[in-house]
């Protein structure tokens, strides 16, 4: 089976399904690690609607989705955060299409997208339990460097000169 990918509008079903699925895995991954419990159910609702991806639209960001045969089981999304700089967010897979090479894909068609928006650099922030993240990021030429944000939970973050 093939993976494709394309732009998918934030809202749609198909996106806000796998922004769940994200957003629930990686507060549940925190949450067990630090506190040793998943996320409240009332907290994860708020954080959910409260991040729509509003912001993943052209001209300054682009949601994209990735597809396993006729199933959607990823996304990487791409915002301008400068004027030549764009941030890589929301990449995940499904864990059932894990392994299968679509997150590789994901970012490189993010990249794409992110020149398509004029950037010339990607950035992105992680964290340190999301080890796979970290390993995808460094085989695809992202170098690690020093923060570009504030952000709470971010503890490693990444940049990479976009080619020509």
């Amino acid at each position: 089976m093939d993976w494709t990918v394309a732009p998918e509008p934030f809202d749609s079903p198909v996106a806000v399904a796998l922004w769940r699925a994200y957003y629930t895995e990686v507060s549940d991954r925190w949450y067990l690690l630090h506190e040793g419990h998943r996320t409240e159910p009332a907290e994860l609702e708020r954080e959910i609607a409260a991040h729509t991806g509003a912001d993943l639209v052209p001209p300054g960001g682009q949601l994209l989705v990735g597809w396993y045969g006729d199933e959607a089981a990823g996304s990487a999304g791409v915002r301008l955060s400068g004027s030549t700089t764009a941030e890589l967010t929301r990449v995940f897979v499904y864990e059932e299409m894990r392994g299968k090479g679509g997150a590789a894909l994901l970012v490189r068609a993010a990249e794409e997208a992110a020149r398509a928006l004029g950037a010339e650099e990607l950035i992105l922030d992680t964290r340190g339990d999301l080890v796979e993240a970290r390993a995808l990021y460094a085989r695809l030429g992202y170098a690690e460097t020093g923060p570009h944000n504030d952000d709470r939970y971010a503890e490693h973050w990444f940049r990479k000169k976009l080619a020509g």
